[in-house]
């Protein structure tokens, strides 16, 4: 068990996103991207064709501004494909990292304790930190392939407890609950008196079983973060959203006032088609997903001396180590040579590590896969 403690420190003063430092450039610049943690992106036009969204419906969009929690046609739009089909519970938001932003800020007062992950993406820790949280952390343990344990969950719930603040599936090793222990965490949790905020980025994005369902049919103080980002690929789209308490909402609302006071319509009309027919516009990108998975699990099964993957259970992202590497950046910059962009484990507090995204074109997924084996000296066939 880590608990960490801090004060309350001026915003501008949040700890550096590394993962964001270390991709700022390089995403622009590099043609074989195998970093990122969500699927292949959409063009307008491939969105159009698959919509039937006319030229005519786009040059009717008004620029003028969207209610502060979002137009009403995309509120029920998520209610219906997420929740319980009342919008009055959902607000749009500049994607998940607005709305955990939202949250955290409405919810958490300096001395607040917050139970977290690690390893675990900067916005789910860093935010809290600032705000003057104790970090209570949930370290997922590499020796049991990032597999949550429960019982370590369980030691850190106390009376102090103020919220939960989860990622499952998870990002960057790509772990998940079963459907079992999601039903023991949820009770863990609706024993104390605390908010569970839930980032579902991820939760389509599985290849096992069905997706989990949303903890606000069970926990009345669940706030749950989604968004199109991931399973979508629409993350220039900036559209994500928050299932949440009415209460908290008015204050998420209240801050947002000093943030980015509302949506633009252009993108809600976007999102509310996609999300009216979801499952077209997922579903491609999971089934294409789910066959990069197994060239993935395949080019690591050839070469174990070099490469421990933990087989990721949803999401796009793995985590394998490079055997006897204690940092990885090295081979990361020679990657670089070749054209190849992944994630240094640095940025996530395993420097042995990297992140691997495996939710692109089939081709270039395996393009970079040949290219790791070949400088860290695996089978010069890998991923062929």
């Amino acid at each position: 068990m880590t608990v960490e403690s801090v004060d309350r420190r001026p915003i501008g003063r949040i700890a550096p996103a590394l993962l964001e430092d270390w991709l700022r450039d390089r995403y622009f610049e590099l043609p074989i991207d195998i970093s990122s943690s969500g699927v292949q992106d959409y063009s307008v036009g491939q969105l159009r064709d698959i919509l039937g969204i006319t030229a005519r419906d786009l040059d009717e969009v008004q620029f003028r501004d969207s209610p502060s929690v979002g137009c009403l046609p995309l509120r029920q739009a998520i209610a219906d494909r997420f929740g319980d089909g009342g919008p009055e519970t959902v607000m749009v938001t500049h994607g998940s990292t607005e709305a955990l932003f939202l949250a955290l800020a409405a919810l958490v007062s300096p001395g607040d304790e917050i139970v977290v992950l690690q390893p675990v993406y900067h916005s789910l820790h860093a935010i809290a930190e600032t705000l003057g949280a104790r970090l209570r952390v949930w370290r997922l343990d590499p020796e049991d392939g990032f597999t949550p344990d429960l019982d370590r969950f369980r030691d850190l719930l106390n009376e102090r407890t103020k919220a939960v603040l989860v990622n499952f599936p998870h990002n960057p090793t790509g772990t998940t609950l079963s459907a079992a222990a999601y039903e023991e965490f949820l009770d863990l949790i609706a024993r104390h008196d605390c908010h569970l905020l839930w980032d579902g980025a991820f939760t389509e994005l599985v290849y096992d079983g069905p997706p989990l369902p949303d903890p606000r049919e069970r926990l009345e103080r669940a706030v749950s973060v989604g968004t199109l980002s991931k399973a979508y690929g629409l993350p220039g789209m900036r559209v994500g959203w928050c299932m949440a308490p009415a209460g908290l909402l008015t204050t998420m609302v209240k801050v947002r006032d000093y943030v980015s006071i509302a949506t633009s319509p252009l993108a809600e009309f976007l999102a509310t088609a996609v999300l009216r027919d979801g499952d077209r516009i997922a579903g491609r990108r999971l089934r294409q997903a789910a066959a990069n998975r197994e060239v993935l699990r395949a080019w690591a099964l050839e070469d174990p001396e070099h490469i421990d993957l933990p087989v990721p259970l949803g999401g796009v992202s793995a985590f394998p180590a490079v055997r006897g590497v204690a940092d990885v950046r090295e081979i990361c910059g020679d990657l670089e040579a070749h054209g190849v962009l992944v994630v240094p484990g640095f940025c996530f507090g395993y420097p042995d590590r990297m992140r691997i995204g495996f939710g692109g074109p089939p081709g270039v997924l395996r393009a970079g896969l040949r290219a790791i084996s070949e400088v860290v000296g695996g089978p010069a066939g890998g991923a062929g």
